[in-house]
């Protein structure tokens, strides 16, 4: 089946489906069909047009991102929630208050019960058909890779320690006592050529703790709780930094949000399982975060067995000035050995909030913030340099399979969502609508010299000439805004018109994407 019909019988599907759910809530009523079908006939019609345009964008129907369960839900979940939300927008913008809320709301919670039941059986269809090479191959290529499959590649990339140290059997005798023989001997492997008379082994969540260490310095330091039960985590880091030698290192361990899913999801029988994580992911993951309920989850939890995300606990540790050296999942956790290389970096703003500003180079080398939705798990951009050099780039000049990114970011990505804060930066006119983009210093250090000196003269844009040209890699890139540039000195507002226009072209009817 190709794309073009698995879209037109998904869109077909999709629109039969939501008109049952309609019907089903409007027979709900009293009055039945000829009481509601008048008055809510245009809700009905704003909700298809919406509940379609979003699942196109979305990819709720292409045949290429619906390839297991867990895109399955993410698809038809995030999708159906954007379609609602701005149908309820519009009707408030409207005044429209004269909608049942039994029938506005059934219908859209019915039509996502029914699509997922929907996708489910698709899926299942589909692993039972795929048994060719060819075709599993095909799977696997546009398959989300997993948590473990990236950490293996991660592992493949670095430089093994050299093998055949002793092991400093204080330490190991230490580990063993608290994470069993198996965790330890697994840990020796990794980290046992820099084992000596200057390495403490803790199992602690507090920094006095590590503050009274009875060695002024030390070379390594291995900590064996994992730091979901931390509740300062980045003044307990900042205080491990303060106890290590230049270039020593630290060890820890975390257990991931995706490993925390995948444990609760086998532990409870099917339905159940769900429900409780959808608790667990409210009280665990999101009050932790907000500044108005992390009080209140401290009191209820003493800031223990928080959900942190493999790269909010990379960013952590980056920020605290270390460079992650290796991660190896061993047991129900993920290890992570990091090596001293700086300071900690002070923390500016709150880190959790839902707009993040983004240190950009603008006119004339200026460090300006640029404003977005905030699409990474947080700390993210402490793993710039980290992310690079594990995965470089991918076509388009964006860093190949970035974890970083949510999937609640990357459906925002997709719609444009994520840009909106970026008109803070027209009013504030250190950036134009039509422009090169404003890029982070790493990024900007990619670029050849020539090119770098040239684009500082001008202001970045929203809309770069990426969206007209298409380049796939860094230099294509490069050359791309180089081509803008010259036209732009000849012709400003003919060249930003053209490129303005060429840009929506290729965006609503190409369906071209940044990244």
């Amino acid at each position: 089946m190709d794309v073009r019909k698995f879209r037109g019988i998904t869109l077909t599907a999709d629109i039969v489906i939501l008109a049952i759910s309609f019907a089903a809530m409007v027979w709900t009523k009293p009055t039945s069909f000829k009481g509601y079908l008048p008055s809510h006939g245009l809700f009905f019609a704003a909700l298809a047009v919406i509940w379609i345009i979003v699942s196109l964008l979305n990819g709720k129907m292409h045949r290429g991102k619906i390839v297991n369960y867990t895109s399955v839900f993410y698809r038809v979940i995030s999708s159906n929630f954007i379609a609602i939300s701005i149908t309820a927008l519009l009707m408030y913008s409207l005044r429209e208050y004269s909608y049942s809320r039994t029938i506005v709301l059934g219908t859209a919670l019915t039509a996502t019960v029914l699509e997922l039941l929907s996708g489910v059986l698709y899926i299942s269809y589909k692993r039972a058909m795929v048994q060719d090479s060819d075709d599993y191959a095909k799977y696997r290529l546009y398959r989300k890779k997993s948590e473990r499959e990236l950490v293996r590649e991660a592992n493949g990339k670095r430089k093994n320690s050299k093998p055949g140290m002793p092991v400093n059997q204080r330490v190991f005798n230490t580990i063993e006592k608290e994470s069993g023989k198996e965790i330890a001997e697994a840990i020796c492997k990794i980290i046992n050529p820099k084992w000596d008379d200057l390495t403490a082994v803790l199992s602690t969540t507090t920094r006095f703790n590590i503050s009274s260490l009875p060695e002024e310095k030390y070379e390594y330091i291995i900590n064996l709780r994992k730091i979901n039960d931390i509740q300062r985590i980045d003044e307990f880091l900042d205080a491990v930094n303060s106890k290590l030698l230049k270039d020593g290192f630290l060890f820890c361990c975390v257990e991931t949000k995706d490993q925390r899913k995948r444990r609760i999801l086998n532990k409870y029988p099917p339905v159940l399982n769900y429900l409780y994580y959808m608790m667990d992911f409210i009280v665990k993951r999101i009050m932790p975060k907000l500044k108005f309920t992390v009080g209140l989850y401290n009191i209820l939890t003493r800031g223990s067995n928080t959900v942190i995300s493999r790269a909010e606990a990379l960013g952590r540790i980056s920020r605290a000035g270390f460079r992650i050296k290796q991660e190896s999942f061993i047991g129900k956790l993920l290890y992570i050995e990091a090596a001293k290389y700086s300071d900690p970096i002070p923390l500016e703003g709150y880190p959790f909030g839902p707009f993040i500003a983004l240190k950009r180079i603008g006119k004339e080398g200026e460090i300006i913030k640029v404003y977005k939705l905030r699409t990474m798990h947080p700390y993210s951009e402490f793993l710039q340099d980290y992310i690079y050099n594990l995965h470089d780039l991918q076509n388009g000049g964006k860093i190949k399979d970035d974890f970083r990114i949510t999937s609640w970011g990357a459906m925002c990505r997709r719609i444009w969502l994520d840009e909106l804060p970026m008109l803070i930066n027209l009013f504030k006119r250190n950036m134009k609508f039509v422009g090169v983009r404003p890029l982070s210093s790493h990024y900007f250090e990619l670029y050849n010299r020539d090119v770098q000196e040239r684009r500082v003269k001008y202001k970045p844009g929203l809309i770069p000439p990426f969206y007209v040209d298409l380049p796939e890699d860094i230099e294509s890139i490069q050359t791309s805004e180089i081509k803008y540039l010259d036209s732009f000195d000849r012709h400003p507002l003919l060249t930003d018109f053209r490129y303005f226009w060429k840009s929506v072209w290729n965006i609503m009817f190409k369906y071209v994407r940044s990244g």
